[in-house]
């Protein structure tokens, strides 16, 4: 298949962190090169006019129309997702141009929007009577969604007018296409695209010791207002303490820093792998998450809607809240919210009114917080009552803390196919 992208290039290719302007990188590897497209004006571009597929190859633009959902798109730690939107964006890039996703209020906003030429292509499971007065293309493999009141193939619309874009989505699309690209999303979503080694959940009890990078998270905890031993649990659920690991979204080093956060931050893209460098600057994030927060009154409340952000998106645990108070909940309680974090995988939650930033991964921040504070809970009480604790974390965490009670600072770290979370700003 002329788009199959190796896994092995995929790996590779996402996990540098080093600056490159003037390119975008696709979800599976490859880097666009944008230049030469910023001389060109598209301010108006969408005033009406049908673009054909030369003129949108000259503007570097297409633009998808769609419902926020886990198979069309969604925005996941910097990243967009959903087959849809992975398919629409291998096709811009045959085409050599970016794509530009506009999500849509329902199915006649979509339908309404390409044919006043304010999209070029509708990418949504739609039902086959919606598509009188368009130009159907590309049906993947016959597959049929059965979510909803759909049970139609995937396929695109494009205006009827548009016959030569619609010519190029035929010629480009393979039988087989939506399954691979389908495959390549669950593995982006499964622990084997993150790289890193993974160290002991304590060195020694008997010394006190969390990690290595003890004195490092008691030096910088206070610019967050944390106890130091939160900061090593949270360290743990993000990078089991290895200052090397990456996601394949970008996420670097102990804390998971994505390099837009690290500059948002001002931490240099060169240091954000250096241990003391990307602890301060996640310190300086959980500062300011907190501080948006301001409204929860309670500070332990507080700091879970903070991890909660630092995971999921602030803007995700906003959406949360406001259902919870929609739904008679309690929004400045995080067990409250936690339930609708979780609900925001579900279209009536997601498509509710309220909602402003659609679909969201929610179990995973739900575990992401869940895991932290339990961590914390175990990391504090093995530090008052030191060996008493050793056998009941080494039973709720197999072969996680070294098995001696004297440091193992020197020991050689070991490999394992358990992968950490990733982290989105």
């Amino acid at each position: 298949m002329k788009t199959s992208i190796s896994f092995a290039i995929l790996t590779i290719t996402l996990i540098a962190c080093e600056h490159k302007p003037k390119t975008e990188t696709t979800p599976w590897g490859t880097t666009i090169s944008l230049e030469g497209n910023n001389d060109i004006d598209t301010t108006n571009v969408r005033s009406g006019e049908r673009l054909s597929l030369r003129d949108l190859q000259q503007t570097g633009e297409i633009i998808m129309l769609t419902l926020s959902g886990p198979d069309t798109y969604y925005e996941y730690h910097g990243h967009g997702l959903g087959v849809h939107y992975l398919l629409c964006e291998k096709f811009a890039e045959s085409i050599g141009v970016t794509l530009r996703v506009d999500v849509c209020r329902d199915t006649l906003d979509m339908l309404e929007r390409l044919k006043n030429g304010e999209g070029d292509i509708v990418s949504f499971p739609m039902p086959k009577a919606y598509a009188d007065g368009f130009i159907r293309c590309g049906v993947t493999d016959g597959k049929r969604i059965e979510k909803g009141n759909y049970n139609t193939p995937v396929s695109w619309l494009v205006a009827k007018e548009n016959t030569e874009l619609a010519k190029a989505l035929n010629e480009w699309y393979e039988t087989g296409m939506y399954v691979e690209t389908e495959k390549q999303q669950n593995f982006l979503l499964t622990t084997g695209s993150i790289k890193r080694h993974v160290y002991p959940f304590m060195l020694s009890t008997k010394e006190g010791t969390i990690s290595r990078y003890d004195d490092l998270f008691k030096k910088h905890a206070p610019t967050a207002g944390l106890d130091w031993s939160l900061l090593a649990a949270q360290c743990y659920q993000e990078s089991c303490f290895d200052p090397q690991a990456h996601s394949w979204a970008g996420a670097c080093g102990l804390m998971q820093i994505l390099p837009t956060t690290a500059e948002h931050l001002r931490l240099p893209r060169q240091n954000i792998y250096e241990p003391e460098a990307n602890i301060a600057a996640a310190t300086r994030y959980l500062r300011e998450l907190q501080g948006l927060f301001a409204d929860v009154d309670n500070p332990q409340e507080r700091l879970m809607f903070a991890l909660a952000a630092y995971n999921g998106g602030y803007n995700h645990v906003r959406d949360a809240m406001a259902l919870t108070k929609k739904n008679g909940g309690i929004w400045q309680r995080w067990s409250d919210v936690r339930h609708y974090i979780l609900a925001l995988s579900q279209p009536q939650y997601f498509r509710d009114p309220v909602v402003k930033n659609g679909y969201m991964r929610g179990t995973e921040t739900a575990s992401y917080v869940d895991m932290i504070m339990t961590r914390w809970s175990q990391y504090r009480q093995a530090l008052r009552t030191g060996g008493k604790i050793v056998s009941a974390v080494r039973k709720a965490h197999p072969a996680a803390i070294a098995p001696s009670t004297t440091s193992t600072m020197g020991a050689p770290h070991r490999k394992s196919g358990k992968k950490n979370k990733w982290r989105k700003e």
